[in-house]
């Protein structure tokens, strides 16, 4: 089969964007796989100087977001913030030894339990300011959802 010259331009063209986007969702993985790295650590510097929860109570993280846009701008530290303190999502640090034990209230088991993302009620909980950020302490019936990827909820 013989090609003609727009033919070969054509092929050319398609190749260099597919290229283009396959470099683009590479960046993209890569982006994500730092922005988990970055939780695990944030998580795990938290952890070490948590409260303790009492009774029914539970501690969580809320979800800080991503310091980008999807087209790439960086986000300022103001605006992520305001973001956290606006959210309504979480990652579970600690449970309280009381937390889901009423089996008239839990019929089911646990609603949550460590290392889950939950979604709760924007007023909910005790807020505790930490370095880089804030903690919130919830009571168990104030768990709203669990889901798997906070990213999956708009926050903005």
């Amino acid at each position: 089969m013989i090609e003609t010259p727009l033919e070969i331009k054509w092929a050319q063209e398609f190749a260099e964007k597919a290229e283009a986007e396959a470099k683009e969702v590479a960046a993209r993985a890569a982006a994500e796989l730092v922005a988990k790295k970055e939780h695990q650590e944030q998580v795990g510097n938290i952890k070490e100087h948590l409260p303790n929860p009492t009774g029914w109570r539970i501690v969580v993280l809320p979800y800080r977001g991503v310091g980008e846009t999807k087209g790439g701008i960086l986000l300022p530290g103001q605006t992520l913030d305001r973001q956290q303190l606006t959210t309504t999502c979480a990652y579970v640090l600690a449970v309280g030894p009381l937390a889901y034990a009423d089996t008239g209230k839990f019929p089911y088991g646990p609603w949550c339990k460590e290392g889950d993302w939950i979604i709760f009620g924007r007023y909910a909980g005790a807020r505790m300011n930490i370095e880089g950020g804030e903690i919130r302490i919830l009571n168990d019936d104030e768990i709203l959802a669990t889901i798997n990827d906070p990213n999956d909820i708009l926050h903005m």
